[in-house]
């Protein structure tokens, strides 16, 4: 009797480990379908913290043309949808439990946006969820804070292709959050028509950039930010530059967050501005799909670091996608 209520237990107990084990060791991918860029990353959750098992980006520019008109032209549409189908298949080699695909400017801005959307739902099985501007800002901050960057009043900053996200917040809380239409690929494709980029382009991407944010400096007037946060994108790339340049003996690949130090950061930057295409082409550390988008990234950075006159700057290597897996796990 005793040996048949034992082995009742012990079955017990089993079903009970299988239903918490897949409750809690369970595989997530997330997707984030940027302007530039697509990227992919798979975690696997463990009650509540996360192990990365993979992540890869693919430079899909589907923004490149047209952004301005609304419009994913043909070929960027079909990079987008056979990036996702191979996105597809490594997520099923992963056995992935449950995907979330996030979708930002370039397709809730783009007339053919749904269409996108639909191809990769028939030809990827992958659900696309367009996202808003302002639920995008909310899911970089918990990206951001998820590094550990937040260490004062600080202003998050996100430099996308489509929109620029801005999120004032403190240790504690999120104060105040906005999406602008002002993405490097936007203002690329409007102004940047010389190269090295003439002071002409210069101001007139300023000029741009100043009518669009008086909201983002009056918030800022009131509550003083001290320290500027980058979120991944061209920051890590503006890393990259500096540890290379300064033989540090680090990977931004490896780091959840990074301290500039702001002569290095403006020498560099200044740098990047005043230079040719092929020399940004050539310069280690630049991705191809940045070699422009760089010069856009480092004018505003500047720009919003003088205008509000922050000397202290930081990256934070978690951004959006970090902020999405937080949110499922």
């Amino acid at each position: 009797m005793l040996a048949k209520d034992g082995g009742y237990l012990h079955g017990y107990l089993k079903q009970y480990h299988d239903i918490y084990s897949k409750k809690y060791n369970m595989r997530f991918a997330v997707i984030d379908l940027g302007t530039n860029t697509f990227h992919l990353i798979i975690a696997e959750t463990v009650s509540e913290k996360f192990e990365l098992l993979y992540k890869t980006n693919v430079p899909v520019k589907l923004g490149e043309g047209r952004i301005n008109e609304n419009i994913i032209i043909p070929a960027a549409f079909q990079r987008g949808v056979n990036a996702l189908k191979d996105f597809r298949k490594t997520i099923e080699e992963f056995k992935v439990d449950k995907i979330r695909a996030t979708a930002t400017s370039a397709v809730r801005s783009a007339n053919n946006g749904q269409e996108f959307v639909n191809a990769v739902k028939k030809e990827a099985l992958i659900d696309i969820e367009i996202i808003t501007g302002d639920e995008e800002a909310a899911l970089i901050y918990e990206g951001v804070k998820l590094s550990g960057a937040i260490k004062n009043s600080s202003l998050i900053m996100d430099i996308g292709g489509g929109s620029i996200e801005f999120i004032l917040c403190d240790t504690e809380n999120l104060i105040w959050k906005k999406s602008y239409n002002i993405g490097a690929a936007r203002l690329l494709q409007q102004f940047f028509k010389s190269d090295p980029i003439s002071d002409e382009d210069k101001n007139a991407i300023l000029y741009h950039v100043q009518s669009q944010l008086a909201e983002l400096f009056e918030v800022c007037e009131q509550h003083q930010p001290q320290t500027l946060i980058g979120s991944a994108g061209a920051f890590e790339t503006f890393a990259e530059l500096i540890i290379t340049k300064n033989k540090q003996g680090k990977s931004v690949d490896t780091l959840k967050t990074y301290d500039f130090n702001y002569d290095d950061y403006i020498s560099t930057t200044l740098e990047i501005i005043n230079s040719t295409h092929q020399q940004r082409a050539e310069m280690e550390g630049i991705i191809p799909v940045r070699v422009n988008m760089i010069v856009i990234a480092a004018l505003i950075t500047n720009y919003v670091m003088g205008r509000l006159k922050i000397t202290e700057l930081k990256l934070s290597t978690y951004d959006l996608k970090m902020g999405v897996l937080a949110s499922m796990a």
